[in-house]
């Protein structure tokens, strides 16, 4: 009996890696239900406020997901013309910023050639050449396997919220007829609409803080002369929902892209830098004003959270690894075995004489 905890705590840390390890093995199936859920969870309070003025759930739910689909047909109809011509010129483009960084890379070369003497002398002599041909895709196929795949699951996820919105109530009632005790039932409604309001809140705050974001880059670079600079403010809406990558991922781009397009080094890199000076203000002072303290996070769990989720499911997985988190800090607050987990996710500071009521609260409770 007295090894049963630590049985316990083995078999919970072997539950746990096989869920992630089901998780790696099934990102296809499990990513598009799991962000149908948090779409239908970003909507609902507005099909909520929509039921309250008599607008029948099914109806809320179907005028939302159409307008959610609409948008986003918008943004690819915008787009995809622009970025194909851009992936037929990629090679060109390539060839112009290697000839305007010539000084830059003759500096590389040399420090490469230098390297490859080295590794001369150090093998007597001797080159050793290992040559190895990958057979790759065609580059139509690629398209196709992407467009289809990528497709399905916007079918899927659309589909989902579609039904989730307009079922209403039902799964609430469902979660708190299954519950034991009235205390229990208590606690998983507020749990559940908790999540939902700091999800659903966090959501649109940060869509619209990347909106407003995807509009100042665009008449930014739109002033400075460079082309199509509406597609850099839809890149920057998008790049902006992954935390510290994707404002370094967009100043690179439009870094080579400014250089390309314009004669003079000095004015190209004006793009790159209002672009980043963008970004900086957005993340230290319109985000963390707009969002609040409460649904701040700690900034080493958010960066943590990304990577782990980057590493897991790729760039979908960095995509969404922040409102994952939000919903396990709610959960956290809610449940007294998980608050120590909600404290370190909270960006707020625990003061001394708080932690110790805490510390009273606890050992009273025992």
């Amino acid at each position: 009996m007295e090894h049963l905890p630590s049985i316990r705590r083995s078999l919970q840390m072997l539950v746990l890696i096989s869920l992630f390890v089901t998780a790696y093995f099934a990102k296809d199936l499990i990513l598009p239900i799991l962000l149908g859920f948090l779409l239908a969870l970003t909507l609902s309070p507005v099909g909520r406020g929509l039921y309250r003025i008599g607008v029948p759930h099914v109806v809320s739910g179907f005028a939302l997901v159409s307008a959610t689909a609409l948008m986003i047909l918008a943004v690819v109809a915008l787009s995809a013309g622009t970025v194909a011509l851009w992936s037929d010129e990629i090679p060109q483009m390539g060839r112009e910023i290697e000839r305007k960084l010539s000084g830059l890379t003759q500096a590389v070369e040399n420090v490469r050639s230098a390297s490859e003497e080295v590794d001369k002398i150090s093998n007597g002599g001797k080159e050793t050449v290992n040559e190895v041909v990958v057979q790759q895709p065609g580059l139509l196929d690629t398209a196709l396997d992407t467009v289809s795949t990528t497709g399905a699951s916007l079918a899927v996820i659309l589909i989902l919220a579609l039904f989730l919105l307009a079922s209403g109530e039902m799964f609430y009632l469902k979660l708190v007829q299954v519950m034991p005790t009235m205390k229990e039932k208590k606690r998983a409604l507020q749990t559940v609409y908790d999540v939902e309001k700091r999800v659903s809140r966090y959501l649109l705050t940060i869509a619209s803080i990347n909106a407003g974001l995807g509009i100042c880059v665009g008449l930014y670079l739109t002033l400075l002369g460079l082309p199509s600079a509406y597609i850099w403010g839809i890149a920057a809406f998008m790049l902006n929902f992954l935390p510290y990558i994707g404002g370094f991922v967009g100043v690179v781009l439009v870094a080579g892209f400014s250089v390309v397009t314009f004669d003079s080094l000095g004015y190209a890199l004006l793009a790159p830098f209002g672009y980043l000076l963008l970004t900086m203000l957005e993340g230290q002072i319109v985000t963390p004003w707009l969002v609040g303290r409460r649904l701040e996070m700690n900034t080493v769990a958010v960066f943590l959270t990304v990577v782990f989720w980057g590493w897991l499911w790729g760039i979908a997985g960095a995509l969404v690894a922040v409102p994952f988190l939000v919903v396990f800090k709610v959960i956290c607050e809610n449940f007294e075995p998980l608050h120590t987990f909600g404290h370190f996710l909270s960006a707020e500071q625990v003061k001394p004489e708080d932690s110790r009521e805490q510390q009273r609260v606890d050992l009273a409770s025992q």
